[in-house]
């Protein structure tokens, strides 16, 4: 009787997981049909974003550009081609807790705006979702830090950088005599200031929640008015408002504004296909920790210059030679986070948002993966959701080495 029990209670289990499997696979697909954005536009308030649900998230995030001030990154005449070369994923399975799921299932499951592969500089798998398409522009979130993060090797190559190891406050003098006093560039683009932040995406009262990032300059003195809690390049803190001060940072030592020195540094050169719309600060200077607004081809194309290591299509370098290699090697603080880049450390690289945005780079295989996404709760790392992205990466991965 005892074994019978136990027999029954495990096929019961297993009835119960494969219904929960089954259920969610049979989830209908969000959709927003594009031409009904303009009367669903949502408020303008930022931390709206945080309690987005339905189709008001999909309309904010497609249309971001359109809801909050911003500057437009001109596309050039010169594209560059990503020829089609399609593979047949269908087959395809990854495993999370002992689970199978297919590529499908992600997509669904995992609320997917849109997918791209690219391996070789070639479009292996390109997917739309919720009403989007090759035109449209998604928000990158935190995906933007990895893009400041070049910027800032771009300003070193040609000389208005030093070197990382200058003081912040050597660039801003608001924060003079602050809680950044002795916090070098390379300190803050690992995210170990020693700084007090909360990045808690569910308190309402955090600082990534409540900061004032409408307003440059109160952003930066909110910043300098935290309180130090660990010596510089100790702790790593996921920090969003710290990355802003990577943004001006970069602004103040080029003397320009970071999407005209994005415009003409990597946009046109590299041959983006579209207009790009950096989110600002109010009137004043771009988000250096969030709000691009980027095609999902052009997306990928951020990920192949990346995966160059910096050098356009024509071999002109515009990053510091090895600096995507010391962007990408494990801080003192973190195994897992680089110059504003995540490490898996298997030695791919990624570019993450918090709704499951990703551009995943893979050096050794020649593999750019981006996924575009409106997760239902945002997340930094270590959720289910996060499991399932990289277990879905990797056999991407290994699919194509087959």
């Amino acid at each position: 009787m005892k074994t019978m029990r136990a027999l029954l209670g495990s096929s019961l289990a297993l009835l119960f997981a494969t219904f929960i499997h089954a259920t969610a696979s049979a989830q209908t697909p969000r959709y927003v049909d594009p031409a009904m954005d303009a009367a669903l536009l949502p408020d303008g308030d930022p931390s709206s974003v945080l309690t987005d649900s339905g189709d008001t998230q999909i309309v904010r995030f497609r249309n971001w550009w359109r809801i909050y001030p911003g500057r437009t990154i001109e596309a050039g005449d010169a594209v560059r081609q990503l020829p089609m070369s399609p593979a047949d994923f269908s087959q395809l399975r990854y495993e999370v807790d002992g689970e199978t799921y297919s590529l499908d299932d992600y997509k669904l499951n995992y609320h997917t705006a849109g997918l791209l592969v690219l391996k070789d500089g070639d479009i292996k798998h390109e997917f739309y979702g919720m009403g989007n398409d090759e035109d449209t522009r998604w928000i990158s979130f935190s995906m933007s830090k990895s893009v400041t993060s070049m910027l800032l090797g771009a300003a070193i190559k040609d000389g208005y950088i030093n070197s990382v190891e200058d003081k912040v406050s050597d660039y801003l003098p608001l924060l003079r005599n602050s809680s950044y006093d002795d916090a070098t560039l390379r300190d803050v683009l690992q995210m170990a200031s020693g700084v007090a932040w909360n990045e808690d995406y569910t308190d309402m009262n955090s600082d990534v929640a409540s900061y004032p990032g409408l307003d440059l300059v109160a952003m930066i003195n909110y910043l300098g008015n935290k309180e130090r809690v660990a010596e510089p390049g100790q702790v790593f803190n996921y920090n969003t408002g710290e990355t802003d001060l990577v943004g001006a940072i970069v602004r103040a030592a080029i003397g320009n504004n970071l999407s005209s020195y994005l415009q003409y540094k990597i946009w046109q050169p590299y041959g983006m296909e579209a207009d790009a719309v950096w989110s600002t600060h109010g009137p004043a200077g771009e988000r250096g920790g969030c709000c691009l607004n980027v095609t999902l081809r052009d997306y990928g194309r951020i990920g192949l210059f990346a995966l160059n290591d910096g050098v356009l299509p024509d071999g002109t370098r515009v990053l510091p030679e090895g600096w995507m290699e010391e962007s990408t090697t494990p801080s003192p603080a973190s195994d897992g986070y680089g110059y504003l880049w995540w490490l898996p450390g298997d030695g791919t690289f990624d570019a993450r948002g918090i709704f499951g945005q990703g551009i995943h780079i893979n050096p050794e295989s020649n593999l750019v993966i981006v996924v575009l996404s409106a997760w239902t709760h945002a997340g930094a790392g270590g959720t289910v959701s996060q499991a399932h992205r990289v277990a879905m990466y990797n056999a991407i991965d290994e699919f194509l080495a087959d």
